[in-house]
């Protein structure tokens, strides 16, 4: 269930991103903070 949230927000924000949306509204540190969460994870596999 956790994993699905994470994917279906993780998409979102990569989408809005790539979009232009996140720079328009300065809320690019969505994409870092998105990136710090999948590190622990890579690490720990």
């Amino acid at each position: 269930m956790w994993f699905i949230l994470y994917y279906v927000v993780a998409i979102t924000v990569l989408v809005l991103h790539f979009t232009g949306f996140l720079a328009h509204h300065n809320l690019e540190w969505l994409v870092l903070l998105l990136a710090v969460t999948v590190f622990p994870v890579v690490i720990y596999l």
